[in-house]
């Protein structure tokens, strides 16, 4: 499964906002530092998706504040 996800890094609280479109809007708390932002992505990805992190990949969009994430879900 693929999302589409915009990242709003700085964020005084973490919360995933579902969009009209199916994509996502994620606040993260931490900074778009040396990669923390996106762990913390992925993080909360895998808590909401109920996956292990390893199963979430960011595709494109590493650096920009417009993600293209893949979720491999078991069948």
């Amino acid at each position: 499964m693929q999302k589409k996800v915009k990242v709003k890094p700085n964020s005084k609280h973490q919360k995933i906002e579902e969009q009209p479109d199916g994509s996502l809007t994620v606040y993260l708390k931490s900074p778009p530092v040396d990669g923390k932002a996106n762990e913390e992505l992925i993080k909360l990805l895998a808590d909401k998706f109920d996956v292990p992190k390893s199963h979430i990949r960011i595709k494109l969009g590493l650096s920009s504040r417009q993600k293209l994430i893949e979720i491999e879900k078991d069948t």
